[in-house]
């Protein structure tokens, strides 16, 4: 394996987006991971979308570049292959990842035992144990009632997973900084991360729980404008919809010089008694700048308005559906330096991403498929140390999935 994190090797025991987004990251920057579900498939197996087939595109998606093991998690001897998986000796082994309660010989205790300086990555819902998705942590931190129209009261949940996104990231760090301390201190130890207290933590980051608690403020809904400075979307002539931002000095003048508008924002700026140049003016007197503006996009065709905020440097986007987007943009074809066709076990040929992360020193592997379903069993058991009969034996008693 080809990569920066070539030599490391994680056990995943994982459902879902966080923790298989974490097995992944590390996978596609070279890490060898092995995800470990039950024999039939994980919680996650038929996760929508899915193909004419049934096959999860979901599952293809999130577990690429990784080995696959098929036990019989609730059977002692299922838990035995896997705790001996988990804790093999080596300096780059001894790494469980999981959001998956565990029990027995997986329990934090017996692998401790087993080995000392081991890993165990933990993801839970709530710290206090109680269940948690992203699309109940979203509703409880406050998201959708800051999303959606201006003067709505209705909320609106998004349809991106956020913070099993944002958790994800966030457990592949937390276990690169694990690894790091043992490999400095010879120490092994427990790391729990919380769902709940990702989105918790986010809000104290991005200045939205000093907001309520210091300036009294709960945010309001604004619709698709950017909070704090300028930022709108208008509809051209063609009935395409386009995305500015004027965020910075920078691309509020480019703005200016876009639309043609500098004279006129000068004036506005004079009636108002206001200094637009300063992001939170521009904000204040959004619904302002924006009168002034529509028309001049309404004017022009999307194509139009793109060259011409592309001429002054703007900060602009064009607006999407999903499918648009990968039959439009350059950035998901195949053959570029992010996608890549890959032949996926029961689905066929399909273009997917590799680490969007670029390492000049030593590059990442080109994205690889998701595996089959308990596919490398056999090659693990017998890298433990089980003999041809041994396996035969398991997967007769239905222990291990004989793969496919």
């Amino acid at each position: 394996m080809t990569g920066p994190l070539a030599g490391l090797r994680v056990v995943e025991l994982s459902a879902f987006v966080a923790a298989p987004l974490a097995g992944m990251t590390l996978a596609q920057m070279g890490a060898e991971v092995i995800r470990v579900d039950r024999i039939g498939g994980g919680l996650d197996r038929a996760r929508w979308p899915v193909t004419a087939a049934g096959e999860s595109l979901f599952w293809a998606g999130m577990n690429k570049g990784k080995a696959s093991l098929a036990v019989d998690l609730a059977a002692p001897e299922g838990q035995e292959i896997v705790a001996r998986l988990a804790t093999k000796p080596g300096a780059g082994n001894g790494i469980l990842l999981t959001n998956l309660p565990l029990h027995g010989a997986l329990a934090w205790p017996s692998l401790q035992a087993r080995r000392a300086d081991m890993i165990l990555l933990a993801i839970a819902g709530d710290r206090r144990g109680a269940p948690q998705v992203d699309y109940t942590v979203n509703p409880a931190v406050g998201f959708p009632d800051a999303t959606g129209p201006e003067g709505s009261d209705e909320p609106v949940a998004h349809v991106l997973p956020a913070w099993d996104c944002i958790a994800g990231m966030t457990a592949a760090t937390a276990l690169l900084a694990a690894e790091r301390h043992r490999r400095l201190t010879g120490t092994g130890q427990r790391v729990d991360l919380a769902l709940k207290d990702v989105a918790a933590a986010m809000l104290g980051h991005l200045g939205i729980v000093g907001e309520v608690a210091v300036n009294g403020v709960d945010r309001p809904r604004v619709g698709n404008a950017l909070y704090g400075a300028y930022g709108q979307d208008f509809i051209c002539a063609d009935a395409e919809r386009v995305m500015v931002v004027g965020l910075t000095a920078r691309q509020w003048r480019a703005i200016l010089v876009a639309t043609g508008t500098g004279a006129a924002m000068e004036a506005l700026a004079t009636r108002l008694g206001d200094d637009l140049g300063a992001e939170g003016a521009r904000f204040a007197h959004r619904a302002a700048i924006t009168a002034l503006l529509a028309p001049v996009f309404a004017g022009m065709t999307a194509a139009e308005a793109g060259h011409r905020l592309d001429a002054a440097g703007a900060t602009w986007s064009r607006f999407r559906s999903f499918a648009r987007a990968v039959a439009e943009d350059p950035d998901f074809a195949p053959g570029g330096p992010l996608y890549a066709m890959i032949d996926q076990p029961g689905i066929g040929f399909m273009p997917a991403p590799g680490s969007a992360a670029r390492f000049a020193a030593s590059p990442s592997p080109p994205p690889r498929p998701a595996p089959r379903l308990g596919a490398d069993g056999a090659a693990l058991l017998a890298a433990l140390g089980y003999g041809a009969s041994e396996r035969r034996a398991l997967v007769e008693r239905g222990i291990v999935a004989a793969g496919s």
